[in-house]
């Protein structure tokens, strides 16, 4: 089994950063992805960014393209999400997610961290 912990949530002010932190551990795999989404109060969760196992493809949700930026550390089997010129409408749990590389689903997800931005 794979566990997931979130990290570094917490309040901001509008235009502020954050920087988010998910390390996996238990079951290893030789390649996998990892992804950050969000669930706003009210709303379905949505998909934010990914990064593959290589770390050279990233892909960005239009509504934080050039705002947040995700990496990942494979050495220490954990991805970073950088959230700058945040906005009140970033508020929400954010949660990782791994899948295998390849595959279409995430079956392992974290336990989510909140964020809220202050207008």
């Amino acid at each position: 089994q794979v566990q997931l912990a979130e990290s570094g949530g917490g309040w901001v002010q509008a235009g502020g950063s954050l920087r988010l932190s998910c390390a996996a551990s238990g079951r290893t795999f030789s390649t996998y992805d990892m992804a950050w989404f969000r669930q706003a109060p009210g709303k379905e969760r949505e998909y934010v960014a990914l990064i593959r196992w290589s770390g050279g493809y990233t892909a960005y949700a239009d509504s934080v393209k050039g705002r947040f930026t995700i990496s990942r550390d494979n050495a220490k089997n954990t991805v970073y999400l950088q959230m700058n010129s945040l906005k009140p409408e970033d508020t929400a749990v954010y949660y990782c997610a791994l899948r295998l590389t390849g595959s279409s689903r995430y079956p392992y997800w974290g336990q989510g961290t909140q964020v809220t931005v202050s207008s």
